[in-house]
């Protein structure tokens, strides 16, 4: 069983994201597949985790190199989401309790889905508006540091 489908509605059109999140959502799955088997579901955790830091530090580093306030609305839900899998992680290893790894997968499925589509659907927008290159860092329109709280309309910061 899938934790999480890879669906067109996922699709950002920003290709080096899009295959983050295909990859996300890979990663994830197999995590899911692991802990299904009853198998040691540790080694595609910290596969998946490591990722998700990488993932979320690009995403940081487009939102700097876009004038994002640096204590935004969107970094803040990453930094919300890697303390709550760290925290996982270490029940796993030091208390041997593996039912907030099975709680997080659930949960990361439930959340990746709307953190997309909003969040980072928004930064996409952000990036397209001035005119950022990821693939080069280079940004036409130049913002001021702090000029956009997150680029989100539901976002109250």
């Amino acid at each position: 069983m899938s934790t999480l489908a890879w669906t067109e509605s996922l699709v950002l059109n920003q290709p080096k994201l899009d295959d983050t999140h295909q990859e996300f959502v890979e990663l994830l799955n197999a995590f899911g597949a692991a802990l299904d088997a009853g198998a040691d579901a540790l080694p595609a955790y910290h596969e998946l985790l490591a990722h998700t830091e990488a993932h979320f530090a690009m995403e940081e580093d487009w939102m700097a190199r876009c004038g994002f306030e640096p204590q935004n609305c969107h970094a803040s839900q990453h930094a919300m989401v890697l303390r709550v899998m760290r925290e996982a992680l270490r029940y796993a290893t030091e208390l041997n309790d593996r039912e907030p790894l099975s709680i997080l997968r659930t949960e990361l499925a439930q959340w990746f889905p709307q953190h997309a589509e909003m969040m980072d659907a928004a930064l996409v927008f952000t990036m397209e508006q001035r005119g950022f290159d990821p693939v080069t860092g280079e940004c036409r329109e130049a913002a001021e540091a702090g000029s956009t709280s997150c680029g989100s309309s539901s976002c109250g910061h």
